[in-house]
This record gives C-alpha cells, sequence and structure tokens, in this order.
C-alpha cells in the first residue's frame, strides 16, 4: 500500500460507505472499494439525468451509438478525466478510449489520491446502456 505521509494504515480504512450494490449481507464498502462505487456511480448517469445537478454523469450515453471519430474519442476522454477529477480522491493520469464489439470501452489509469496508489480500470459501456467495471 501506500507510506506513512499518506496516513494509510493496513486494515484501518479511511473512507466509509454505504451501498445497495455492495454484498448482500453486509451493505457497507471501505475505501478502494468505496472509491471505485463512487466512480461507477457517476459514470451509470447520463450527464443532466441527476436532480439539480445537470454537470453530473456522463455524456458518453449520449454518443454510444454515434461513429466513434477521433473527435468523439476526445470528448469522452474529456468527460472521463472531468469526472474523475471532481472527486478530490482520485487523479486521471490516462484516458484511452476504444471501440469494442457492442459499445464504447475506457481504459483509465488512475491515482487513488489519499495513498498515492495507481491502477488501470477498464470501463465498458455497451449497447444496453450497462456499465461493466473489469
Amino acid at each position: 500500500m501506500a507510506d506513512a505521509d499518506n496516513r494509510y494504515v493496513v486494515g484501518q480504512s479511511t473512507f466509509k460507505g454505504f451501498s445497495s450494490r455492495a454484498d448482500q449481507h453486509n451493505y457497507k464498502l471501505y475505501d478502494f472499494a468505496l472509491i471505485k462505487q463512487d466512480l461507477i456511480n457517476r459514470l451509470s448517469v447520463r450527464k443532466g439525468e441527476r436532480v439539480e445537478n445537470p454537470d453530473f454523469g456522463t455524456i458518453i450515453y449520449d454518443v454510444l451509438f454515434e461513429p466513434l471519430t477521433e473527435g468523439v474519442k476526445q470528448a469522452i476522454a474529456d468527460d472521463v478525466t472531468a469526472n474523475l477529477n471532481a472527486d478530490p480522491r482520485l487523479q486521471a493520469e490516462e484516458i484511452i478510449v476504444s471501440e469494442f464489439e457492442q459499445g464504447i470501452s475506457v481504459q483509465a489509469t488512475i491515482r487513488f489520491v489519499p495513498y498515492n496508489v495507481v491502477e488501470k480500470l477498464t470501463f465498458s459501456f455497451d449497447e444496453n446502456s450497462t456499465l461493466r467495471l473489469s
């Protein structure tokens, strides 16, 4: 994990939260799992759908069936970067947008700021408007 400067001690949670998508018997999430779930929640909403917060969410669902031109790829990369950087616990380092058989794939290199840990995550958005994290 991270060094002592980041005040993270293995076995001691810094971030605690609740998710109805967590383990069926325990709805609590901690640290990395909570941060990832918060990001999934943010990227599961079409931009403009959230009440009183029209900037929350992503444009990906609006361009899912558009030709994946370089301009569209850049717009998606910019949007995902803004969504990642909107959470002070995250920092986008690299975003790669590509096509896969039924939709759009976004590979994101993310820094978990409190822990100074970098991880690559792949988000797949498919024609059924569902999001998968791998």
